[in-house]
Formats: C-alpha cells, structure tokens, sequence
C-alpha cells in the first residue's frame, strides 16, 4: 500500500526535549530537533551557547539530565559512545585531536575500530582517494600536516566507520580563509554523496548555504528553525550571526 503523502518518514535522528548540565550549571533546556536521512542541518550560535554540549550529548560523552535521544527509531540514552559508533554516529571533533606522532594512515585506521580488518583495508583506500593530499603523506606524522589537511584527516577518521549519520563540530575552526573554503567543498561533496549530515559551524552564512535545514541555539535553547535559506534571509540571524 502506498504510502500517505500525510505521513512523515521516521527521522534518522530525533532529539527530544533533551537538557543537559555541567554539575549545577544548565548548558542545554529541553531542546528538541530532528535530522532525516540525507539531509545536511546547521545548528548556529553565539560561542557558549551549547553547540559542542549538543553534539557531545548525541554521541554518548554527555549524559543528559532529561529528555531523550532517538537513532534510527530506537533510544540511545543507554548505548556507550562506542556502541553509538557501531550503530552509525561518527564524530569530528572541535580543534580535529589528531595523535600527532602516529601515521596519517593510523590515524585513519584508528577510525575503523568498529570493522574488520578487510572491511577497514577497504575503506582506507575508498578515503584516501577521497582526499589525495592524505594518500601522498599517509606514512608521515599527522602533526606534520596543515591545518586545512588535518581537518581532512579527521573527516576521513570519521568516515572510516562508515557513518549513516556525521556530526562535524566547528570544521572551519582556525583555518585560513582558502583551506576554510576546501573544508567546506569536502562538506558539500558529502552532502551530494547522501551523507546525513549534523554541521556546527561558527561561520554561519556558510553553514546556513549548506544546509537543507538550520537551528538557531542561544543559551542553551533552540529558538528558531526553518530551512538554511529562509534562516539566511532572517533579520534576526542576520543581525546576530551574519554581520549584516
């Protein structure tokens, strides 16, 4: 029976009313967003606001105090981050935290700890084709690479679970503007490939241009959401995160 074009498709990611602390502080209030397979979505705001918490607390290093995290229709609020990566949820973390003395190519494989060997030997060549700079340095110490390469080294860890979801947390960081603009080709380059996609980006008109869908975060709430588009055109977004 076909389906009814009232019904929604289960989100791939569901976070519901989720709150979190840091002992007495309260760094997330009951937010709640969702992320359909395919889409890439922003999340966007003001430093302290809570982005890196949010993104903490759905792959399993935060615990929250209240609500609730759904994959793929199931809770995770029980699942180690471990298991959280087994079930598809990779993260790129804030600042890349690369192991600099080892190889480009351990540091990849470090990534697949989930797989087998075979499926790890294959998946090492599949993203170092992705990103040729890495195949040319992959004997050599990560903390030997740029800025912009190391960036593409924690994508490319990342990728090596074979996520069905991808949190990116401030991928732009310190970067200058040219390797922040490489960055962000990769993204979109995964965004074309079908990579469901969770973007936060300090650099909000690039990120909203992104993104099919945007969240707007302050002091630990979500107060706005709508399309990447309509976000960028927002007065309000534009004001506070644009420069506009």
């Amino acid at each position: 029976m076909p389906q009814k074009a009232a019904e929604r498709a289960v989100p791939l990611l569901s976070v519901r009313g989720v709150s979190t602390h840091y002992g007495r502080i309260q760094a997330l209030r009951e937010v709640d967003l969702e992320i359909a397979e395919g889409e890439l979505v922003a999340l966007v705001g003001a430093n302290g606001a809570g982005k890196t918490t949010l993104l903490r607390t759905i792959s399993g290093i935060l615990a929250p105090s209240a609500g609730d995290i759904v994959f793929d229709g199931h809770s995770i609020l029980r699942a180690q981050p471990d298991r959280r990566v087994e079930m598809g949820i990779a993260q790129v973390p804030e600042g890349r935290q690369m192991f600099g003395p080892m190889s480009v190519e351990d540091n990849l494989v470090l990534g697949a700890f989930t797989r087998t060997k075979t499926e790890a030997e294959a998946d090492l060549a599949v993203v170092l084709d992705k990103f040729p700079q890495l195949r040319d340095k992959q004997r050599e110490p990560a903390g030997t690479l740029s800025g912009g390469q190391q960036q593409m080294l924690a994508i490319g860890r990342a990728l090596m679970a074979r996520p069905r979801l991808l949190l990116l947390d401030e991928p732009s960081m310190g970067l200058a503007p040219n390797l922040a603009d490489e960055t962000f080709a990769t993204i979109r380059s995964l965004k074309a490939a079908g990579t469901t996609v969770f973007l936060v980006e300090q650099n909000a008109s690039a990120a909203l241009a992104l993104a099919d869908r945007g969240y707007v975060l302050e002091t630990g709430r979500i107060v706005l959401a709508d399309t990447g588009r309509a976000l960028l055109e927002n007065e309000k977004v534009q004001a506070a995160y644009l420069g506009l």
